[in-house]
């Protein structure tokens, strides 16, 4: 695709002012009109007889993308979550023969999501629909509330620096070389 995007992007006269790909959907922002976009379409279309791209337009100033949902104000963008409207909001429910540590981890994982998919202007709003999901699943209001401190403290909280300086380094396997670098394990 990389290749693909470099002979696209060379060969037309008009350029987006900003292309970003993940795997197969691409966001485009598009400064030159809409007849030249439907050109711009056709012409991606054209470099190779198996790729086919399709197009979606904002609507209202939004655009869903991946996980996200894009609004664009006067002087930036926002973003927060994007649920389809299949969606149905029905996670693991917390009364289900599970691990305690698997039930936690859907209010971890969903909370972490709600987090990182979200601006900071959105994220109450979000972390507050979560927050009723999650009771609609079984989940305690405690419980959930306690998880979501817990992770946006994490998130806020300033590393120490030695904390900063900590870094994994991840070696590959060379025959021969490694025994040099690593400890022997007894």
């Amino acid at each position: 695709m990389e290749d693909f995007e470099n002979k696209a992007l060379s060969s037309y006269p008009l350029k987006p002012k900003c292309w970003y790909r993940y795997v197969d959907d691409t966001f485009v922002i598009w400064q030159h009109g809409l007849d030249n976009l439907n050109d711009f379409l056709q012409h991606l279309n054209n470099i190779h007889p198996n790729i086919t791209f399709t197009m979606e337009i904002e609507k209202q100033n939004q655009l869903p993308f991946l996980d996200i949902l894009v609004t664009k104000t006067e002087k930036e963008f926002s973003y927060t979550l994007f649920r389809k409207p299949t969606h149905t909001n029905r996670y693991l429910n917390a009364h289900s023969h599970h691990h305690p540590s698997q039930l936690r981890a859907i209010i971890k994982s969903l909370t972490t999501r709600s987090i990182r998919l979200t601006d900071i202007k959105s994220r109450n709003v979000e972390l507050n629909n979560l927050t009723n999901i999650l009771k609609l699943n079984g989940y305690p209001l405690k419980q959930i509330q306690k998880i979501i401190v817990s992770i946006t403290e994490n998130r806020i909280k300033p590393k120490s620096k030695t904390e900063e300086l900590k870094r994994n380094l991840i070696l590959p396997y060379i025959k021969g070389c490694n025994r040099h670098y690593c400890k022997k394990i007894p």
